[in-house]
């Protein structure tokens, strides 16, 4: 299974992706994810969630083979719904949501660990969204969270990315570990927020969205009808082909 959810600990929920070889989702997996999340959050006993990944990286975002092979609309309509609905699902979570993220974290990674309520990282992650390269938008209202206005522009124009280290530096990764040591440190956060009286942090992660200078949730589907735009101008066709046949960076 792509997606799995276990109680790792009294009050500690992990949900784990595991999708080889790099961690890009269907749309099914981006359902799937939604729903383990939403899942852990409704859960009376859980009291903080843990996301995390194995393999080479956290995320690598949608599965591209899956829209290039569907005819239509359907699949790219699908990866756009399911990516909505997996990163809402982190940032609606009625718990915080820990996320832990090693190696490469692009496109709806991003996605996810930009509505995180806490970032930790391995010393090899790094950061970015590839989507002016894969001929798509998204994602920047999360990388906004994540990196100050302008870099974000010149991560985003340039499809660069940006290391854990850096990011720590801006305060938006809480700590950076050996890659050996990120489930520990993961936990390590989890179990402090698990201490505390979960009706007063369920509380608090309402309170905390309900001020957010920023409706992520309208943000980001404003930015899906640009990518739907450039699809039906062909520029994302021509763009996800050319990196399925190793034009692309």
């Amino acid at each position: 299974m792509p997606i799995t959810s276990e109680r790792a600990e009294d009050g500690i929920q992990v949900v784990t992706v595991d999708c080889p070889p790099v961690n890009a989702l269907t749309v099914r997996g981006w359902f799937d994810l939604a729903d383990a999340v939403r899942s852990a959050g409704a859960d009376p006993e859980v009291h903080v969630v843990v996301l995390r990944a194995e393999g080479r990286g956290f995320n690598a975002g949608v599965d591209i083979k899956e829209i290039q092979a569907a005819g239509g609309y359907e699949a790219l309509v699908g990866a756009n719904r399911g990516c909505y609905a997996a990163f809402g699902a982190v940032y609606d979570c009625a718990v915080p949501v820990v996320a832990a993220v090693h190696g490469f974290c692009l496109g709806g990674g991003i996605g996810l660990v930009g509505n995180a309520d806490v970032v930790v990282a391995s010393d090899d992650a790094t950061f970015g969204v590839p989507e002016v390269e894969r001929g798509a938008l998204g994602a920047a209202t999360h990388l906004a969270r994540l990196v100050p206005p302008h870099l974000m522009r010149t991560l985003y124009f340039t499809a660069r990315t940006v290391t854990a280290a850096e990011l720590h530096t801006f305060g938006s990764v809480y700590r950076v570990v050996p890659r050996d040591a990120l489930d520990d440190a993961a936990l390590d956060v989890a179990r402090d927020i698990a201490t505390k009286d979960t009706r007063v942090i369920r509380a608090a992660k309402e309170a905390l969205n309900g001020i957010d200078p920023q409706d992520v949730h309208r943000s980001y589907r404003f930015e899906q009808g640009f990518t739907f735009e450039l699809n039906l101008l062909g520029a994302s066709d021509e763009a996800r082909q050319a990196f399925l046949d190793g034009k692309g960076r």
